[in-house]
């Protein structure tokens, strides 16, 4: 994973993203117990989010030795799927994400609360795990989760959600 995040640190400073964070199983690992995951998955703020091609001209990643793999880029043992920050909630989480030390070297991780609204707005068994595993961490509150899925015009997913996983 430090191979990752070398590189999402060098995509930064040469200017091939504006800005990334984590998002996914790898950031859900920041605020609970490990899960298992296959991949990494990293929003991005680049200059045309509507490229196929979102970091532009993949030599970057080859000449580093990363080619794709699938939608994917593997980095090492990793395949990193790289997702334009595609709404004002996914831009908002990458603006917000918080700085975390990975074995010495910065990495920018979404908030447990922008984490858990992601979720909530793909609405996948797996992301209701996440929203439930990040309120029974006590990373992130009920009410948080609710103002948060409120702004960006979720409201609605959410009391779905409260209706069907009652908080104890």
């Amino acid at each position: 994973m430090k191979e990752v995040v070398r590189l999402l640190n060098d995509l930064l400073a040469a200017g091939v993203v504006r800005d990334y964070a984590v998002f996914g199983a790898i950031a859900q690992m920041r605020y609970t117990e490990a899960v298992a995951t296959l991949d990494a998955d990293v929003l991005v703020e680049v200059a045309d989010p509507h490229r196929i091609d979102v970091l532009g001209d993949d030599s970057f990643c080859a000449a580093r030795g990363f080619g794709p793999t699938g939608e994917a880029i593997q980095v090492g043992a990793w395949p990193v799927q790289f997702v334009p920050a595609f709404s004002p909630l996914t831009r908002e989480a990458v603006e917000s994400a918080e700085t975390a030390d990975f074995e010495g070297l910065p990495l920018r991780v979404v908030g447990a609360d922008h984490l858990a609204v992601i979720a909530l707005s793909v609405g996948r068994a797996k992301d209701f795990a996440r929203i439930l595993a990040l309120l029974e961490s006590g990373s992130v509150t009920r009410d948080a989760i609710g103002a948060l899925a409120a702004r960006h015009g979720l409201g609605d997913a959410w009391r779905r959600f409260e209706t069907r996983f009652p908080s104890e």
